[in-house]
């Protein structure tokens, strides 16, 4: 294994990191599934690949990596015999300090044979590569990165949903049918209960684990910022004043990685341009809140307040935001100094809602909008030279057009989506 297979696997798509691992391991440790559990994965915090379709361990489960975990040191590697998709079988676990929690990379193994220690030490080398790569993209909150980050954990949330429902359900009455102590046959009873409570077990345990790979509280990606600004300013003379959030600033919300990833890479990005992009700044100030829906960020220097949207925009602060449905204001005083506020959603960007009235003609439009001012149709026809019969024949087909039944719901679309006149 050299430079150039590591090259090989960091430039390779996000989708396709785990394939191209399981090729440059292939001759120094082979196996027949490679599976990891990464929270810095924007693609999936939880993967698996298996190289032979249906062969054993190829369906390993996240709970057997979470089984796993404890037995592996937090930067180095473990091999042994382990269970996996039901099946005890040879793995080398790998495990990288480049973030927290712990990436874990699992290669389920062909052979029983201790893996030799040179490539043990290769093995750990890449990983920790790989690793320090993804970190690198979450702490910069590169945009393409972001994009795919929300929607695979928005994907995952609802996956996981569905399955708690479907499941939760099915082995809740289950449970309810197999504890009826009138049922027949009590050692198949006792099985079954204890299968289904495993399950259940499991199915929580699996729900959890995603929370914790794919959440942060918010006080703690708080403390991450503080002393990533720390190492920023040392030297510099420049003093940090911090508003570290309490319960009232919501220090014990969960936030979203990508959420807390972002608020990070931006007031950096935004402390570096105060710094760079201005002379006279002697204290800077950054603070946030988490309010019902959004993280609000706010960082404020006492420099010259010449700060532009350009500056910012030239570090891809905008850009950044621009994923996650979030926006950026910056308001500079000359002589006073720079104030620039973030507020980034704490959910998906809802899907615009498509205006009802572009189905609509224009005479159609008129109409409506003669009749949100509560108009009567002999009014209408008077102002548009039309006869009443017209005036009734095109609002029938507006309430048709609408599907709304009355001219009052009408006239509320009208005003909603500005044809009101």
């Amino acid at each position: 294994m050299d430079l150039l297979t590591a090259v090989d696997v960091i430039r390779a798509p996000l989708s396709e990191t785990l394939p191209r691992l399981s090729a440059a391991f292939a001759g120094t440790v082979p196996h027949q599934a490679l599976a990891e559990l990464s929270a810095n994965c924007s693609f999936a915090p939880f993967k698996v690949r298996g190289v032979s379709p249906g062969a054993p361990g190829s369906s390993v489960s996240i709970a057997d990596l979470a089984a796993l975990r404890p037995l592996v040191p937090t930067r180095g590697t473990w091999q042994g015999r382990a269970v996996m998709a039901g099946v005890e079988v040879p793995v080398l676990a790998v495990s990288s300090d480049a973030s927290e929690p712990a990436p874990l990379m699992v290669l389920v193994r062909t052979e029983d044979t201790p893996v030799p220690e040179e490539h043990l030490k290769a093995a750990e080398a890449l990983w920790d590569l790989v690793t320090a790569h993804r970190e690198g993209l979450r702490n910069e909150a590169v945009p393409a990165t972001l994009a795919v980050s929300r929607a695979a954990a928005a994907a995952r949330a609802v996956a996981i949903s569905d399955l708690g429902d479907v499941y939760g359900t099915a082995l809740t009455a289950l449970l309810a049918v197999l504890r009826d102590r009138s049922a027949d046959d009590a050692s198949a009873r006792t099985r079954a209960v204890d299968l289904a409570v495993t399950t259940l077990v499991e199915l929580r345990s699996r729900a959890e684990l995603d929370r914790s790979l794919s959440e942060e509280r918010s006080g703690d990606a708080f403390d991450r910022l503080a002393e990533s600004l720390r190492r920023v300013l040392r030297g510099t003379g420049v003093r940090l004043d911090l508003g570290t959030p309490g319960a009232e600033e919501g220090a014990d919300r969960v936030l979203p990685v990508d959420v807390a990833s972002t608020a990070r890479a931006v007031v950096r990005s935004t402390v570096h341009a105060m710094l760079d992009d201005q002379r006279g700044v002697h204290r800077v100030h950054v603070g946030w809140k988490v309010a019902t829906t959004v993280l609000r960020a706010t960082v404020r220097d006492d420099g010259p307040g010449t700060l532009t949207c350009g500056n910012l925009d030239s570090r891809r602060i905008t850009e950044r935001l621009g994923p996650l449905g979030g926006r950026g204001q910056i308001d500079a005083i000359p002589g006073w100094g720079t104030t620039v506020t973030f507020e980034i959603p704490l959910g998906p960007p809802e899907t615009p809602r498509e205006d009802p009235l572009t189905v609509l003609g224009a005479r159609e439009l008129e109409v409506l909008g003669q009749l949100a001012r509560g108009r009567r149709n002999r009014d209408i026809a008077a102002d548009l030279h039309i006869s009443e019969s017209t005036v009734k024949f095109h609002v029938a087909n507006i309430l048709d057009k609408l599907g709304v039944g009355s001219r009052g719901e009408a006239a509320a679309l009208a005003h909603e989506w500005g044809a009101a006149r």
